[in-house]
């Protein structure tokens, strides 16, 4: 059975994961006959009030801790995740996508990503494995690649904002539709504009479940 390395931000589309894509992966991934390995960083980040959309001052939560809800408590700490125990690597999106494993909410295409997932996407590159992101995801990609000067294919959709960081960061932006991705077959990845794009759930899930089906025929 494939292992596919699903890396979770928190829980919540503000500050940590995107539920519904999270969900929607781990789902798509059972289904497709693979088993799903949870991390996320241990590290505490800012929360964002879900009902009122503002950030509570002053609170913090614990990312690896928050994201342990969308696991069922099945989840690791990303530092002690190596990419030879895995085939496969896959991103759900959310802001904490880009608050808590990068800063590419606050600093664009002068942001940082996280160490720990810095040294986690290198290798599952390096070793020709493949990989995908979804919604916000690929512009953290973006910054990991582009520092390594690789030329490389993603995409969040049409955002010209975010295509702009992304083309500043080193990628290629190609615009995609909802229901599709964008693959990118030399370096083995796969991105999807999720909900960047989709105005209800299954809109997200046609995407995400094409992109994990891709992602995992290239195992």
């Amino acid at each position: 059975m494939a292992k596919v390395g699903v890396v979770l931000s928190g829980c919540g589309v503000y500050d940590g994961s995107e539920i519904h894509e999270a969900v929607i992966t781990l789902l798509a991934l059972d289904r497709g006959g693979a088993e799903a390995v949870c991390m996320a960083p241990n590290v505490d980040a800012a929360v964002v009030n879900h009902l009122s959309g503002e950030e509570s001052p002053g609170e913090t939560r614990n990312v690896l801790v928050e994201s342990a809800r969308i696991a069922r408590g099945n989840i690791r700490d990303i530092a002690d995740v190596k990419a030879d125990e895995l085939d496969a690597l896959i991103f759900p999106g959310g802001f904490g996508a880009a608050k808590n494993l990068c800063d590419f909410a606050v600093k664009g295409a002068d942001c940082v990503a996280h160490p720990e997932v810095t040294r986690l996407v290198r290798e599952i590159v390096a070793a020709r494995k493949p990989l995908a992101a979804l919604c916000i995801a690929p512009a953290l990609i973006s910054r990991i690649l582009g520092d390594d000067k690789l030329a490389h294919k993603l995409t969040i959709g049409n955002d010209q904002g975010t295509a702009d960081a992304m083309t500043r960061m080193g990628s290629e932006h190609v615009e995609c539709s909802v229901g599709n991705f964008v693959l990118d077959p030399t370096n083995k990845l796969v991105s999807t504009p999720a909900y960047m794009l989709a105005g209800r759930i299954r809109e997200a899930a046609e995407g995400i479940e094409k992109t994990v089906a891709e992602l995992l025929k290239m195992i």
